[in-house]
């Protein structure tokens, strides 16, 4: 009964959608259905194939055909774009499905196969809960980006990103969807691998999966369940080659990202990472590649990684002037949709010493990426930035490493600055925002730790910084992130802890596990769950593997504790299948005479989550410890991006990829008068 429903509904649904439409007007799609990779696919005959227009509800069907003998098939429309997506899915069975994300832009072809069902389910992996694709347009025309790094719809084989530096062999990605598209092929001929293969990615408390595109969704979400017995499932065809030659440690599906938009001043050691309101990522870059010297720009990618090309009002990657030197962990956009950067600086160039009458330490920029600071940046009392945070107020907070202080540029004014001078060492560290306005503050006491570290909060109150508490705890404090009810986590490198702190400064806990190692970036997911960015220890002789670690949150289930851990204990990890990792010019990490490094997931400083639910990861310093720091090389080389693997968190001001159209909308007083 429920089958003829839904039947019923389908047919309604491309009725109600091309009524009183000519066929003049109508747009044709042609396509494919076949299984197998491209040396021995199968076409598919006689399959139910279904154009869909994806909605935060149940998806809109806008035509339906079947495929012939060859598994050829056409489906006309009366919609060649769409504000959500296109997709269309193939029902080669009861329990198994093919889909294939064509994007807000309906094109003329596409295969539909097990790597383009790959694609489908790590890309929308937060959107396909319920056995259906649906969620907000601006999520969704995010994670069709990310599903085109993955495959090419229109052939059905890995895409060109997939398929080249720094992705291909440097890391096992590619040959993880073949293995899993393999898993696929093996459904298509045998009922009883689709049974194996929902009853290892049933959820824990939760429904068993109807399709097989569901099961792999489910897999993208939580990749480290049951890995033995889906590898075991991949070896059971051998359609898509070459795959995995070794089981992985989770199913994860990554794009690492390492262009900056101009080889002249490559990727090296990003720092910190947010999203405007277009789904744009905006970093800090510490260094010139290959070199300990304080680099002069920052970077700036589209939503699926691409840099930033300048087209249509959008900034162009790399970013300069405006005072950049250096950008360490400072990076804040404020309502106005500003983007404003810290500048640590260092190194051996003329004037890398920031001071109040020396190089500038805060640099602001448009939202298209022009320079609004003057060429030594704004001063006002900081000291090498580190952390920073916009109120809605338009206040910009300042953590203030080189002088042990707190600084507010009031109304985002550098003229109308007031500061607190904390404790001599406190070298202030991360800043964050809680929702009564007031501001967390990590000081690591140093890199190393080697003075006192503390967690403090500040309330702004008559124009002036009150200090309302203190506590000293853990060693060289790093990231900081507020959960829902306004937790702090903190990320404390030096002893390998993270520490829980209630709105009122008490101290929860601390945890470890899950691949927790020299914790340095931490972020919430939209669950409550925490996610922390590995740096690993810091001492000669270390070569470290990055990872990305997940913490049980607020919300853990029964059975489970506020930070136990979810991902592995080898963390979540980007092996290399074999090749050298090679910078975006083609040379190898380490230069020519340097030692070749099979380690593409590096040491990891910052991580955020995009409203896809992909989580970008920051390649800060290079793996090899005494390399990195005799040799003076240590900038890392770009970006890790796990496809799908976090629910998105809430969207917040203009920081997060709220979509909004004028995040400027409620303009506090005083605005912008300075400027």
């Amino acid at each position: 009964m429920v089958m003829i429903l839904r039947v019923l509904l389908t047919i309604a649904a491309i009725v109600l959608t091309t009524h009183g439409v000519s066929a003049a007007d109508l747009n044709s799609l042609s396509g494919v259905v076949q299984s197998g990779g491209s040396s021995s696919s199968q076409p598919l005959a006689h399959i139910n194939v279904t154009l869909f227009e994806a909605t935060d509800g149940l998806p809109t069907a806008l035509g339906r055909t079947t495929t012939d003998a060859a598994g050829r098939f056409s489906i006309r429309s009366s919609r060649s774009t769409s504000p959500t997506i296109f997709f269309v899915q193939a029902d080669v069975s009861e329990s198994v499905r093919f889909v294939a994300i064509l994007g807000p832009e309906l094109p003329t072809a596409v295969t539909i196969n097990e790597l383009t069902t790959v694609a489908a389910s790590y890309s929308m992996a937060q959107f396909l809960r319920t056995g259906v694709i649906s969620g907000n347009a601006f999520g969704l025309r995010i994670a069709a980006g990310m599903n085109d790094n993955i495959v090419a719809t229109a052939t059905g084989q890995s895409s060109p990103v997939l398929l080249s530096s720094p992705n291909a062999d440097q890391t096992n990605s590619l040959r993880s969807t073949r293995s899993l598209a393999n898993l696929l092929a093996a459904c298509a001929k045998n009922p009883g691998v689709t049974a194996s293969l929902f009853a290892l990615t049933t959820p824990p408390s939760g429904r068993t999966p109807r399709n097989t595109a569901e099961a792999l969704a489910n897999l993208a979400r939580d990749p480290g369940q049951n890995v033995d017995g889906i590898y075991a499932l991949t070896l059971l065809s051998d359609s898509y080659a070459p795959p995995l030659s070794t089981q992985p440690d989770a199913w994860t599906v990554t794009i690492k990202v390492n262009d900056s938009g101009n080889d002249d001043r490559l990727i090296s050691g990003p720092g910190n990472i947010t999203f405007d309101k277009r789904g744009y990522a905006w970093a800090t870059n510490n260094t010139f590649q290959g070199t300990p010297n304080s680099g002069d720009f920052n970077l700036v990618f589209k939503p699926n990684g691409q840099p930033a090309d300048g087209s249509n009002g959008t900034p162009l990657s790399p970013l300069l002037g405006g005072g950049l030197l250096g950008g360490g962990f400072g990076v804040t956009i404020d309502l106005y949709g500003s983007v404003w950067f810290g500048n640590f600086g260092w190194g051996s160039c003329s004037g890398c010493n920031p001071s109040p009458d020396g190089n500038g330490s805060v640099s602001l920029f448009t939202l298209t990426g022009v320079p609004v600071s003057p060429s030594d940046g704004y001063q006002g009392g900081p000291v090498r930035v580190m952390g920073m945070a916009a109120d809605e107020y338009g206040n910009i907070w300042i953590g203030s490493n080189g002088n042990d202080s707190i600084y507010v540029f009031r109304y985002g004014n550098p003229r109308w600055s007031v500061g607190f001078q904390q404790y001599e060492g406190s070298q202030p560290f991360a800043v964050e925002l809680a929702d009564d306005g007031t501001v967390w503050v990590t000081n690591g006491g140093g890199f190393t730790g080697a003075y006192p570290s503390s967690v403090a909060r500040y309330a702004l109150v008559n124009g002036a910084l009150q200090q309302r508490f203190l506590h000293f705890v853990g060693k060289a404090l790093k990231a900081m992130v507020l959960d829902s009810v306004g937790n702090a986590w903190i990320a404390s490198q030096g002893d390998n802890q993270i520490y829980l702190f209630a709105p009122n400064g008490a101290e929860l806990g601390h945890f470890n596990g899950g691949g927790i190692d020299g914790p340095w970036g931490i972020t919430v997911d939209g669950e409550d769950n925490i996610w922390v960015g590995n740096f690993g220890p810091l001492e000669l002789g270390n070569n470290f593997t990055g990872r990305l670690s997940k913490l049980w949150g607020i919300n853990a289930p029964s059975g489970h504790k506020v930070g136990d851990p979810i991902s592995p204990s080898t963390g979540y990890t980007v092996p290399t299948a074999g090749s050298e990792v090679l910078l975006h010019n083609g040379e190898p990490l380490y230069g020519s005479q340097g030692p070749a490094s099979l380690i593409p997931m590096m040491r990891q400083t910052a991580l955020a989550i995009d409203q896809a639910g992909n989580i970008w990861s920051l390649n800060n310093w290079k793996p090899a410890f005494n390399t990195d720091t005799i040799g003076k090389n240590p900038g890392g080389d770009g970006v890790i991006i796990f496809v799908g693997l976090a629910p998105p968190p809430r969207p917040t001001q203009c920081e997060i990829g709220s979509g909004q159209d004028d995040c400027a909308s409620n303009e506090p007083p005083l605005k912008r008068l300075w400027r």
